[in-house]
């Protein structure tokens, strides 16, 4: 086996990378959709032959933490060299039904030599409403099309018939299937260049450079673990509500750092809920291992090796690890958000230097009229750290993606843009300041629905060390306030008003006087 010393890894996990960046450029590139297209809600990755995750691209971490579930679920399946799977089931690799993830078995000398896997967010699957995330769904199947993993492509052939069965379920055909061309083309992309890379190296070297790089990265993630020491720490927090109900929800954990490794425990958490902040644990462990990257130094590789280090206890049927037939939309964009932040603060009371909140939420905002449907989410306050204060008007946490420019939304969509700015003064005080929030206002301009999946209505985000809360968010039509979740209808002429939360700041605020 060859052997590998620090620069050989080093440009290894580069190259690796460079491929899953390709991937995911290509895709952006050849979308239709602004979500992926502008927003970039999309994420790509590369898997080795056994099917860890050796790559990914710098892109959406609630994506790419669950992905390799993705590739398990069809690894199951038995995929033939050169096959290109799909599915969008959170109980079957995926995550929220939205999230149209496409796997391509790399073939190269007629054998599987990885895995080039993408998953972009489709403006509309079906289901219930437009956008296929509607407020109040208490079931999987009103959510959308449920694909389990299915063959979509073989050899570089699209299988026609599948392709149409999934068109005609959705709302926009025609921008689905350039969104998939679009997915098709990353993952040929990827397999491509992981052959020709093969091809440079040797097979073997590779091979054992996916491997090396694996190690390589648990036993860094390991000895930074050690490094912190023995640590124990608790915290709880809430989601307002599922949609059904606007009772709180709890989530809860204890973190412990020793044995090198991170242990954590949800038990406590609420028992999962009828409405579809539910969440698969797939995306439990996405969020748990996003917090233990942002701990590790910023050269340690990011792949599965990261997971290795992580141990984690969520009962079953619980939210946080929900079963079929349970509804998930908003679990995957804004449970996931809060458990996140209820890690950071459990870190935080183990001693630990965590920022403070930010705005924990993704605000997503789901328009759907005659023939065209337009999703968002829209960015507010990160938290302050010791390090300086929040940056304002991004998005934090589990989303990466950008604010739809409003050029594009207004070419696209009978929508427009009557204002777009920080919201001045809703960062909480501190030693530093928390982010700012946005304020966007949208004007309809033909008669739409709208379904708002949100958070941080009621419940501040926390402020650290003796700094203060950021400003809760709030929705309003016409200047009446509405719930944080919740689909109502517009007429032409009417306006939604989005304020995104401010972040929390961080320290006690210095005196003028």
């Amino acid at each position: 086996m060859p052997l590998f010393d620090s620069l050989d890894l080093e440009v290894m996990s580069h190259s690796f990378a460079a491929i899953a960046e390709e991937m995911g450029s290509i895709l952006v590139r050849g979308a239709l959709s602004p979500n992926i297209r502008e927003r970039r809600d999309s994420s790509a990755a590369l898997f080795d032959a056994r099917g860890a995750m050796i790559a990914q691209a710098a892109h959406i971490p609630v994506h790419l933490g669950a992905m390799p579930e993705a590739v398990r679920a069809v690894r199951l399946r038995r995929p033939q060299p050169g096959d290109v799977y799909i599915l969008n089931d959170p109980y079957n690799g995926g995550s929220h039904l939205p999230d149209l993830t496409l796997v391509e078995a790399i073939e190269d000398g007629g054998e599987i030599v990885g895995y080039a896997a993408v998953r972009a967010h489709h403006a509309d699957v079906g289901g219930m409403s437009p956008g296929s995330m509607p407020q109040g769904a208490t079931e999987l199947v009103q959510e959308g099309l449920v694909l389990p993993p299915v063959r979509l492509a073989r050899a570089g052939v699209v299988d026609q018939e599948m392709l149409e069965l999934i068109l005609a379920n959705v709302r926009t055909p025609e921008e689905r299937r350039g969104d998939l061309r679009a997915q098709i083309a990353a993952c040929a992309a990827g397999a491509a260049e992981w052959r020709a890379l093969r091809a440079r190296e040797s097979p073997e070297r590779i091979d054992a450079a996916g491997k090396a790089l694996l190690d390589y990265t648990e036993r860094r993630a390991r000895t930074e673990i050690a490094a912190l020491g023995d640590r124990t720490g608790r915290a709880t927090d809430v989601l307002e509500g599922d949609g059904v109900t606007a009772e709180d929800i709890i989530v809860a954990a204890a973190v412990s750092l020793r044995d090198n490794l991170l242990h954590i425990d949800f038990t406590g958490t609420s028992p999962r809920v009828a409405g579809n902040v539910n969440c698969p644990l797939a995306v439990t462990r996405a969020a748990a291992v996003f917090v233990l990257r942002t701990l590790l130094d910023e050269d340690v590789p990011t792949n599965d090796g990261i997971a290795r280090a992580i141990e984690i206890v969520a009962e079953e049927d619980c939210v946080l690890n929900s079963r079929w037939p349970s509804a998930v939309a908003a679990g995957n964009v804004e449970m996931s958000q809060r458990i996140t932040d209820v890690l950071f603060a459990a870190l935080g009371d183990a001693g630990l230097d965590v920022p403070a909140q930010g705005q924990g939420t993704m605000n997503n905002i789901t328009f759907g009229g005659a023939g065209w449907t337009f999703y968002e989410t829209l960015g507010g306050g990160q938290g302050a750290s010791s390090q300086g204060g929040g940056p304002s008007a991004v998005h934090v946490g589990m989303s990466n993606t950008r604010n739809t420019p409003i050029e594009s939304l207004e070419v696209a969509y009978p929508l427009r843009i009557e204002e777009y700015t920080v919201r001045n003064g809703s960062g909480g005080a501190g030693f530093f300041s928390g982010g700012e929030g946005v304020l966007r206002r949208y004007l309809a301009l033909e008669a739409c629905t709208v379904t708002l999946l949100s958070e941080r209505r009621r419940h501040a985000p926390r402020g650290m060390q003796g700094g203060g809360a950021g400003e809760v968010g709030r929705n309003m039509l016409n200047g009446v306030e509405l719930a944080a979740k919740c689909r109502v209808s517009l007429a032409a002429g009417d306006s939604l008003s989005i304020e995104t939360p401010g972040g929390g700041g961080w320290g006690e605020p210095v005196s003028n006087s």
